[in-house]
């Protein structure tokens, strides 16, 4: 299908029954987005809000909700579009099969953004006070755009062509923002926004952005991708939608996507910032509030029939979650490609992503040895550390894939088990500290500041791993309700986190406690404020151990060591993931919402029958 419009794609959604409408109108505070959050949790459709309290524009949600949907969306050019992004990877497939990649090569031709100046006519103007003020959770610094695309060029290499399309939210009020002139611009490290602000700051000059909402849903997808290098955002969503990107220049200069249903425009300045967020956030905390770029606004602009488009994040699983399926599918295959060596690499989306990476290599270095050694896989470890948004990752579990043929990073439990029967925590363990990390985790020690961990296991299996707790197993003082969460992981159940000091002679106690015991079956401890939730399900697992620790300051071990800078351990390795003072508040619904909607649920209220 080739959608014209977001309009388009809305009216095929639900002639396919892939889409509902609420009639009624709905609060765009907290309202709106606990009725998607409901949707999204039992896998329903996507949810076109009529009526929304305080504007004239409806709006849409959950279009990306479950993958089959977006599949269902790109139904005509997935194939196309896969070898597309396979063939900028690796050039060379063209020219050994053309036949069967010129299809590919007519799809990017054919795929060119288009100048139409004609459509310039087709818009009208609004202000920002007009547009939805979607606010998702209670302590959210105000409504947000959380489906933006977010166009900047390159002041050096002007053009639709260099320019850059990023999803980054933006904060419509609240805070110090002055009403309808100015809005939060909220983007993270390593994303293409920055070098262009970069640039235009070295030169004293303002960078023009572009903000579009709605359009085609291959635009939104072509914002998140990340595409191999000379492949722009703006070509891509034109091969994926089957439909070129239209785009004109306004009459201060400023670039228009042709087929947006909402286009903001105006000015980031040198060094102007203001206080931007809390935001509720996709690791499942809020993101606190920090300065960030002010952009001030020039027009909004907006078509007859308008449909705004939003989406609601929070502790995975969400609507991002089906994204990241989808690019997957898309593109499932491109990194391991940059990366030699590399067989597999997954962002464990229940851990928040960039906390927690699998990944599988070759190990190839010294095979005239007897015992496999993680040799190769810690220069792919580094290289992956370099790549990118990959470079974000916190904690990186990398396997040798001469091991185990079948092991996949998307089978967490697995995988799990898998790095720890071989590893060696006297050896494998890798320490990147005082380093970047992602600007949505407050582990660390600042914004964007913390350490990461590489765990890299190769060679034979070295230990059976225990579904079962020694039945004379022995707990210092102040550790209790010992779980196994998956055969290997004991939970142990602690005291609040006070502080380092505190924690330090907390560890010491539980070593003395346990550096006798056999725990060989157990080669991991996690130490969590909840023993129970934290061991209920994997998911639960990786989403507390690895979104509540920095690895650098929360990593013991029974009887540990380090000799010549390397640290390490000859017992159990430790994860303390307590909640600590400087963590960010957890997502939680807000009650008298939910009691609101569970009345509006029942038998004859304007909810019966959605969620």
């Amino acid at each position: 299908m080739a959608y014209k419009s977001l309009a388009a794609c809305v009216s095929d959604l639900e002639k396919h029954g892939h889409l509902i409408r609420i009639k009624a109108e709905v609060d765009p505070y907290l309202e709106m987005a606990a009725i998607h959050l409901r949707v999204y949790e039992q896998q329903g459709p996507a949810i076109l809000f009529e009526k929304v309290k305080g504007s004239t524009f409806p709006a849409v949600s959950n279009l990306f909700g479950t993958l089959e949907r977006s599949k269902f969306i790109f139904r005509d050019t997935l194939p196309k579009v896969q070898q597309l992004v396979s063939l900028r990877n690796d050039p060379v497939k063209a020219l050994k099969n053309p036949f069967k990649y010129a299809g590919s090569a007519m799809s990017a031709l054919s795929a060119l953004p288009l100048k139409t100046p004609s459509a310039k006519s087709k818009f009208l103007k609004t202000s920002i006070s007009q547009l939805p003020q979607i606010v998702n959770w209670p302590m959210d610094g105000g409504p947000f755009v959380t489906m933006p695309q977010v166009y900047t060029e390159d002041v050096e290499k002007p053009g639709v062509m260099h320019a850059n399309l990023g999803m980054y939210r933006i904060q419509l009020a609240g805070n110090d923002y002055i009403q309808d002139k100015e809005i939060g611009l909220h983007y993270q490290i390593h994303r293409g926004i920055g070098v262009h602000q970069s640039k235009a700051n070295a030169l004293g000059q303002p960078l023009k952005v572009s903000i579009f909402v709605g359009g085609p849903p291959s635009h939104p997808l072509a914002a998140v991708m990340p595409l191999p290098e000379g492949l722009s955002e703006m070509t891509f969503a034109g091969a994926l939608g089957n439909r070129r990107f239209r785009y004109f220049y306004d009459d201060e200069g400023f670039c228009i996507s042709a087929d947006a249903d909402f286009i903001i425009t105006g000015t980031v300045y040198p060094n102007e910032n203001k206080p931007e967020g809390p935001f509720g956030d996709h690791l499942g905390y809020y993101s606190l509030t920090h300065p960030f770029p002010l952009m001030k606004v020039h027009n909004v602009y907006h078509k007859k029939d308008a449909i705004w488009s939003f989406t609601v994040v929070g502790r995975p699983p969400q609507e991002d979650t089906s994204f990241g399926a989808l690019i997957h599918e898309i593109a499932g295959s491109a990194i391991p490609q940059e990366i030699h060596g590399l067989k597999e690499v997954h962002a464990v989306d229940a851990a928040g992503v960039h906390p927690l990476l699998f990944a599988i290599g070759s190990e190839r270095y010294t095979p005239y040895l007897k015992e496999r050694l993680p040799q190769e896989i810690l220069t792919i470890a580094n290289h992956i550390l370099g790549k990118n948004q990959l470079s974000l990752a916190k904690y990186v579990f990398i396997a040798a894939r001469e091991d185990n043929e079948q092991l996949s990073t998307h089978h967490i439990e697995s995988f799990l088990s898998h790095i720890l029967a071989r590893i060696d925590f006297t050896r494998d363990v890798h320490f990147y500290t005082n380093t970047t990390i992602d600007t949505l985790d407050y582990s660390g020690d600042g914004l964007n500041s913390g350490s990461k961990v590489v765990i890299a296991a190769a060679g034979n299996v070295k230990r059976e791993l225990w579904s079962h707790i020694p039945e004379n197993l022995q707990l210092a003082n102040g550790f209790s309700k010992p779980h196994v969460a998956i055969p290997g992981i004991l939970v142990l159940q602690t005291e609040a986190y006070i502080s380092a000091e505190k924690t330090a002679a907390e560890i010491a106690l539980l070593n003395m406690a346990l550096m006798g015991q056999d725990l060989t079956g157990l080669p991991l401890i996690v130490l969590a404020d909840d023993a129970e939730f934290t061991a209920a399900n994997i998911d639960n697992l990786v989403w507390i151990a690895f979104t509540r620790s920095n690895p650098a300051a929360d990593i013991y071990g029974i009887n540990d060591f380090t000799i010549n800078k390397h640290w390490g351990c000859k017992g159990s390795l430790i994860i303390d993931a307590r909640k600590k003072p400087h963590h960010a508040p957890e997502l939680i619904k807000d009650a008298a919402v939910e009691a609101k909607l569970d009345e509006m649920s029942k038998k004859g209220g304007a909810l019966y029958g959605v969620v």
